[in-house]
């Protein structure tokens, strides 16, 4: 009877891994799903592929839209996309920079080197030259500098956080681009992104992409995740962050959200954590509506309202 159990403890085992990397690829389908319309409206002005750096030998581009005939400087609004750091698309975010452009923002999608090209810390450089770019750029492109939000989506929304909570001194600007402009950004929203990659408790299924991105398995203490984690750098004087989180997400846990929320109210933060109730990774429908209404009332508030003197 013990070798019995043995042989079925290993087909659940074998079975469990088998749902995990089906689990993975059906999530990585989800948030790199290509999302592409055809053509921008008649009122906005979309270019794509402008080439805003290098990383390495490779070409880093990003896709923008603004309004057509749109006076003064405006608000930028960037946009990241997900794929567990290992796949994605910036042109799946196309749509919400021409939506976001209708409302009175310049807004870009960004790309950045995969895991496949390059580890940590090169995706946090190449969205930190990005934001360095559009900041010198701003005139060309009628951009407020002083006003720039970041949207992330799963992976992407780890790298906008990460650009909400990091400066300088932190040694993760990169080498490539407008090295005397800063790469602070004003507010960030995240929809289901990860704050801490250091957690033992983070599901089976996204081992893999951690190791992947930073060369080593998640686990307490250890620097090399603790370093690609949002969570170590909040900070008094961090900007203003949302976080979307579903409580069952099977790849990022709540808690990710929850702590996060811990860190940032110990360091006065302005902001808040929505948790959706029976929300995986990733969500449609009137609660997805919902979101995209509130993410857009946050950034109202932080990009476009007077500051209080």
């Amino acid at each position: 009877m013990r070798g019995v159990c043995c042989s079925n403890s290993r087909k659940e085992l074998v079975n469990n891994a088998a749902k995990l990397r089906l689990l993975f690829l059906l999530t990585i389908a989800l948030v790199t799903s290509p999302l592409r319309a055809a053509e921008p409206p008649a009122d906005v002005e979309f270019t794509r592929d402008v080439v805003y750096g290098k990383g390495g030998d490779v070409d880093l581009k990003l896709n923008i839209a603004r309004p057509k005939d749109a006076k003064g400087p405006l608000p930028l609004v960037l946009f990241i996309h997900g794929g567990g750091w290992v796949a994605g698309d910036r042109s799946g975010h196309d749509p919400q920079t021409w939506d976001f452009a209708k409302r009175g923002y310049v807004a870009a999608t960004i790309g950045y080197r995969l895991t496949d090209v390059a580890k940590w810390p090169a995706q946090v450089n190449d969205v930190k030259c990005a934001v360095r770019f559009l900041r010198a750029n701003a005139s060309r492109y009628g951009i407020d500098p002083d006003h720039i939000g970041a949207v992330g989506f799963s992976a992407g929304a780890h790298l906008a956080m990460m650009l909400a909570v990091t400066d300088k001194s932190d040694g993760l600007e990169g080498d490539d681009g407008s090295p005397e402009q800063s790469s602070a950004i004003q507010a960030a929203v995240s929809f289901f992104g990860p704050t801490d990659l250091a957690r033992d408790d983070l599901p089976a299924a996204g081992h893999p992409l951690v190791e992947k991105l930073v060369g080593h398995l998640p686990e307490k203490g250890n620097k090399a995740c603790e370093n690609a984690s949002p969570l170590y750098y909040v900070s008094k004087g961090d900007a203003p962050m949302l976080l979307f989180q579903g409580m069952a997400d099977p790849l990022v846990p709540y808690n990710q959200a929850t702590i996060m929320a811990e860190a940032m109210a110990k360091a006065q933060i302005p902001g808040r954590v929505e948790l959706i109730m029976n929300a995986g990774h990733g969500w449609n429908g009137p609660e997805l509506t919902r979101c995209v209404d509130a993410t857009v009332a946050f950034l109202e508030i932080h990009l476009k309202a007077p500051k209080k003197q």
